[in-house]
């Protein structure tokens, strides 16, 4: 099977793919070519101001306006709705990178990077020490999105959604505050958890009766006694009864009953951030955990370019996969059946040959993902 480009002028392959019009000996003077190891390595070990030895930079907030301008590209009108995921997650440490931190819940010396997610799109990618609590910073980084969203869609509503680690008076305020609604899982307490004791005991009743799980929702207002909220808020709590066992749950949320009952609120709203779960695995197959630089500066970088790596994945997983059989695949999917594969490119002055196997078993659906990438 063999694709090319050919009887394109100048101005057209140039514009497609520099690279190849360079290969094409097609290209103008200065075209700017993409960055080999050496010139990574410089932005890597650059202090964030260009040197007489590292004379190119990156700049953190380019980048973090641009995966937000690309999640608002890809609408091609508003939604009248968006659902943000925020979470966090470890990155294991070998070596004496800066501020690495030994955390005792994941036994191990890591980074504990900020990801916020709208779907499958990646909004934010914060690294942060070891030692940050799971909120810290959060309230800026929803803070920065909401505002560049809502300056391209002032009419949308936005719902921010995590678990009990991002259950935060600063955070639930400046929402509150700013017309952003949240569905925030609360840890469990003794407090809270006694006001659970009845429908506890009607949902064991029901599991002993029917040997299966059994689920009772409720809601409350809740305070917390020390302060660390500074208002009543609308708490929704699952008595849950499953394998001979208690399992009770509690999310804390500033939706209004009337549109969002408690049942629905927690089994559609809430549960759904657990696909956010796969969206982060998926940073790791595109080798986001190599934060082996010493400078959390030169780390940050390497996870930009693992977010850069997954963007053009879910690009071509949205517009190229489209209506095939993998559309809705993993990443790791898409690089093992789509790209990696062995190919002889053979470059002549008006084409460039891709030529790949006849035993190549997934030529169809390659052929299918070209044509609709070009239309």
């Amino acid at each position: 099977m063999a694709l090319g480009y050919e009887d394109l002028n100048d101005h057209e392959l140039l514009r497609r793919d520099p690279l190849l019009a360079v290969m094409a000996g097609k290209a103008e003077p200065g075209t700017e070519l993409l960055a080999g190891k050496s010139t990574l390595n410089r932005m890597e070990l650059g202090a964030g101001t260009p040197s007489r030895y590292k004379k190119i930079t990156f700049w953190r907030d380019s980048v973090d306006q641009l995966l937000v301008d690309i999640f608002l590209e890809a609408h091609r009108v508003a939604p009248a709705r968006v659902v943000l995921d925020i979470d966090t997650t470890d990155m294991a440490l070998h070596g004496n990178q800066e501020d690495k931190f030994y955390h005792g819940y994941y036994s191990h010396y890591c980074y504990l990077p900020l990801y916020i997610f709208c779907g499958d799109h990646v909004l934010c990618a914060r690294l942060r020490p070891g030692s940050a609590g799971p909120a810290v910073g959060s309230r800026k980084e929803v803070e920065r999105i909401v505002k560049q969203i809502r300056q391209r869609w002032p009419e949308v509503e936005v719902i921010l959604r995590g678990d009990s680690g991002f259950c935060a008076d600063e955070l639930l305020t400046w929402c509150e505050n700013n017309g952003v609604h949240y569905v925030v899982g609360v840890a469990r307490n003794q407090r809270l958890e006694k006001l659970l004791d009845g429908p506890l005991a009607e949902a064991k009743q029901q599991f002993e009766t029917t040997r299966q799980p059994a689920r009772i929702f409720v809601e409350f207002e809740h305070k917390t006694l020390q302060g660390a909220w500074n208002k009543n808020r609308r708490v929704v709590a699952k008595a849950e009864h499953i394998n001979g066992k208690s399992n009770p749950r509690f999310v804390v949320t500033s939706l209004e009953a009337g549109s969002w009952e408690k049942q629905k609120l927690y089994e559609e709203l809430y549960c759904g951030r657990g696909d956010m779960e796969n969206r982060i695995k998926e940073q790791f197959v595109l080798f986001a955990g190599r934060v082996s630089v010493s400078t959390m500066r030169g780390n940050q970088l390497r996870i930009y370019l693992s977010v850069i790596a997954y963007t053009l994945m879910s690009g071509l997983r949205r517009l190229g996969l489209r209506a095939t059989t993998m559309a809705t695949a993993q990443v790791g999917t898409i690089r093992l059946k789509v790209l990696k594969i062995g190919a002889l490119i053979q470059v002549t002055v008006r084409k460039v040959w891709v030529r790949m196997a006849g035993s190549y078993p997934y030529q169809a659906l390659f052929s299918h993902v070209l044509q609709q990438l070009r239309t």
